[in-house]
């Protein structure tokens, strides 16, 4: 496998387990769909990995310009379309402590905005989803 690749195998129950670089991820169903609840949904990962990456971004801003990280964080709420179901709006918010410099508030949201995970919600790439026998 290369650095990209991930390997997705199942546990038990609605468990399914991905390796990544050597890491293992589980994800799992909530008690009411079925599932153990032993682990956030794949959806919910993904989510996680929108505001993970922001939070990325911020932390790399803050230790560039050797600021506290104290007091600081991220929230990150979602917004479903009633027709699709599908979540049509996603709010980071960055959560600054009073001390925090008026002169990078700005420059703190920009920094989380280049997140990679959004760029590429906004150009998203192709999906080829194909059946093979080993």
């Amino acid at each position: 496998m290369s650095n990209q690749d991930i390997k997705v195998t199942f546990g038990d129950g609605l468990v399914v387990k991905a390796e990544c670089r050597g890491h293992l991820i589980t994800t799992d169903q909530p008690l009411a769909a079925g599932g153990g609840d032993s682990a956030p949904t794949p959806f919910e990962l993904f989510l996680t990995s929108i505001a993970t990456c922001a939070g990325f971004y911020v932390l790399a801003f803050l230790k560039q310009r050797q600021l506290s990280t104290e007091g600081i964080y991220l929230t990150m709420s979602t917004e479903r379309s009633p027709e699709s179901r599908l979540v049509k709006n996603i709010k980071l918010e960055i959560h600054l402590p009073e001390s925090f410099p008026d002169k990078y508030r700005e420059a703190v949201a920009k920094a989380a905005d280049q997140c990679t995970v959004k760029a590429h919600l906004e150009q998203p790439p192709s999906i080829e989803i194909r059946a093979i026998k080993n």
